[in-house]
């Protein structure tokens, strides 16, 4: 017996031994979008209405269970059925329901599988309530259905932290009653449910079982702890005001209360923000220049320099499947890299994100190193990862010119140097690109595809595919000193150091930023990164450094004492062997002393809101010029850069998005309070001006 098979369906449901099978088809991965709940809703209806049904299975087409709400429908008003009101149509039901997962089980997914009276997965699926990701909670009764089922605590990292959970983990936990092989779920799922009705197990509907309550101590830890995390987001202190709604009333009350709390959420400034910052990098891949363009093949790349990040980049292109040749410029370094890039992905198999056959096949087959260029002869890509220094790239590529096969893409992973400079060395310059990782390459998400004058379409396309397949997201990039990130980045820089010159301490800085909801302050950053990089960076620049610009010398007055950071034990901050963090160091303070009597400055209290005030006129101040330039398309595009590569507050979407928030007249006004104490650093960018005039937002140049 067949239900809802009409051509457009997105439901269908098939009656077989008593067993009635529910099938959600909505490619590419199954959102719930209003015609999938209206027909969930009707199936459910005929569950009660067909006396040859006994069991429910639900199961999921494709590639995956479903991933949650339709993204389509997130600036709409939301039409009934409301997904509450299906979860609590299959968790009434008369009939024992089971939720059979694979690929992944997200949001309202994994709601609507909580509804279920019974779960099983596949053992490579995943599981968990992201919201906290968009600035929400889950609010179709996540927030009271999990913590009964896995306990307080447990939900409460579930939540809060918005990572999936790993099959065999969420069997332990109780989220799940049973782990089977992929490719036997629908298999399983039947024979399960068929279980059930021979043994005539009845219905276990979730609202039914009891809450744990956490003894008060272990609840204010474990708030203590959420808030910490959180950094200034307000949505998993929402979370735990559900969870105390689940702990101490009734089901129904706490269904009121996440309710209300979805609500006040919703109408939120860091929903609008993170939902922006979703939707942006979304809209960051779609680019003129490569629309309807075929990339180029890619299967064997080549990666010179077995540092840091040449083995970062190596180990990712690893995990995307690729083969990969490292080069370095000896024996024993190409095999510090080998044992350097073996133990990333020994990490990745530790973290289940490679199986221990698939790290035996990488290395067996797919990975190797090499002292000879002549070993890149057949890649299809080649990334030079290489010393920050012109000279040396322009050596590298001539090599590679004469050495790689017609076609193959030349990159460069430079961090500020000129591509046009670096293409014009070969004979092949629309070939040249540049694809700047961050570091650790294999961690962060970012990569800044850099495009120069000649570089062709497809080699653009392909660098494009490169992060899509690396699980990146790519921003494409114009050429100039730093590109998008860099350049901005160079530029708030001088704006902190301003800071610091007329009397805020490098740690007032930190501190303040931490609180605008930076994971570290840039002092810190500087030491993590090692100060003899920025140091390196700022000597290439002095031949052209403006004679009217006030340079902050402090960080080159450390570097000069041969204090780095972490790595030399002391920078801005004295590190202790052993400490997680550093402590201030009174003689960094009497340098930066030293050179504000050199300069005649006279150090004056600055507010934390002062601070945070030209971080972010700087940073919006540049991007504006970036854009206007061409450096970066969209602003949106500086958002997704700032996001991903360097630290932003994720839940005020992107500098621009910010300054949006804020009002564009504000940031404007603040640069020119701020002209009157240096007037070379602080001039408005044309655009800024001209969108404070016509009253437009950065919002409005999102489209192209």
């Amino acid at each position: 017996m067949t239900f809802l098979d009409h051509d457009d369906a997105v439901v269908s449901c098939d009656v077989t031994s008593g067993v009635m099978v529910v099938v959600i088809a909505n490619p590419p991965v199954n959102a719930l979008s209003h015609a999938v709940r209206l027909e969930l809703i009707d199936s459910f209806a005929r569950v009660q209405s067909e006396p040859g049904v006994h069991a429910v299975v639900i199961l999921c087409q494709g590639r995956t269970f479903s991933a949650g709400a339709d993204i389509r429908e997130f600036t709409a008003a939301p039409k009934s059925p409301h997904l509450p009101q299906v979860v609590d149509a299959i968790e009434a039901c008369a009939v024992p329901v089971i939720a059979a997962i694979h690929g992944t089980a997200l949001g309202g997914g994994l709601e609507l599988a909580l509804g279920a009276h019974y779960r099983i997965a596949e053992r490579t699926a995943k599981m968990g309530l992201p919201e906290v990701n968009l600035g929400l909670l889950p609010g179709a009764g996540g927030t009271q259905r999990l913590p009964r089922l896995i306990g307080v605590e447990a939900a409460a990292q579930v939540m809060t932290g918005g990572d999936p959970v790993l099959a065999k983990d969420a069997k332990e936990l109780g989220l799940i009653d049973l782990i089977v092989e992929p490719g036997r779920l629908k298999q399983a799922a039947i024979s399960f449910a068929q279980d059930l009705i021979v043994t005539g197990t009845s219905v276990r509907p979730t609202r039914e079982m009891t809450c744990e309550v956490l003894e008060k101590t272990r609840w204010e830890v474990l708030k203590s702890s959420v808030a910490t995390r959180a950094k200034g987001s307000t949505a998993p202190l929402a979370c735990l005001d559900a969870l105390d709604a689940a702990m101490h009333g009734s089901f129904e009350a706490g269904l009121a209360q996440e309710r209300a709390l979805f609500g006040q959420l919703k109408s939120s400034d860091q929903h609008r923000a993170l939902r922006y910052a979703f939707l942006a990098e979304r809209e960051v891949g779609k680019v003129p220049m490569i629309t309807g363009v075929a990339p180029r093949g890619l299967d064997q790349i080549g990666v010179i320099g077995g540092g840091t990040m040449g083995v970062g980049i190596a180990a990712s292109a690893l995990m995307a499947g690729l083969g990969v040749r490292l080069i370095e410029v000896s024996e024993d370094a190409a095999h510090r890299a080998e044992v350097a890039v073996a133990r990333v992905l020994d990490g990745a198999v530790k973290r289940w994100k490679l199986s221990p056959q698939q790290l035996d096949e990488i290395l067996e087959h797919r990975f190797g190193s090499d002292v000879e260029y002549a070993g890149l002869a057949d890649a299809d890509l080649v990334i030079e990862a290489a010393f920050e220094s012109m000279d040396v790239k322009r050596e590298i590529f001539s090599q590679l010119d004469a050495i790689c096969k017609p076609g193959a893409i030349l990159a460069s992973n430079t961090s500020y140097l000129d591509i046009n400079e670096i293409a014009r060395t070969t004979n092949r310059p629309s070939d040249v690109l540049g694809l700047h990782f961050f570091s650790p390459a294999h961690v962060m998400r970012l990569l800044e595809v850099v495009v120069g004058d000649t570089t062709s379409a497809d080699a653009v396309a392909t660098g494009f595919a490169l992060a899509k397949r690396m699980k990146k997201i790519a921003v494409r990039a114009g050429v100039c000193d730093g590109f998008i990130g860099n350049r901005i980045l160079s530029h708030y820089q001088k704006a902190i150091n301003g800071a610091v010159l007329h009397g805020a301490s490098p740690y007032d800085v930190d501190q303040a930023l931490k609180r605008f909801g930076l994971a570290m302050g840039p002092f810190a950053v500087s030491d993590l990164a090692g100060l003899d990089i920025g140091w390196a960076n700022r000597k290439r620049l002095a031949p052209a450094r403006d004679p009217a610009e006030t340079y902050a010398a402090f960080a080159d007055v450390l570097c000069e004492m041969g204090r780095f950071g972490r790595k030399t034990g002391r920078g801005f901050y004295i590190y202790e062997e052993g400490a997680k963090s550093g402590c201030p160091d009174p003689e960094v303070e009497e340098i930066v002393a030293q050179e504000r009597a050199r300069k005649g400055r006279t150090a004056r209290d600055m507010s934390a809101q002062e601070i945070v005030d030209r971080y972010m006129a700087a940073m919006a101040n540049e991007a504006a010029r970036v854009i206007e330039e061409g450096i970066a398309l969209r602003p949106l595009d500086v958002d997704v850069t700032l996001l991903n590569g360097y630290g932003f507050p994720r839940w005020r979407g992107g500098p621009m998005h910010f300054a949006d928030t804020v009002g564009l007249s504000k940031i404007l006004n603040d640069i020119k309070r701020f002209q009157e104490e240096d007037a070379h650093l602080w001039q408005p960018a044309q655009l800024l001006e001209r969108l404070v005039a016509t009253g437009e937002g950065f919002e409005s140049l999102n489209s192209i």
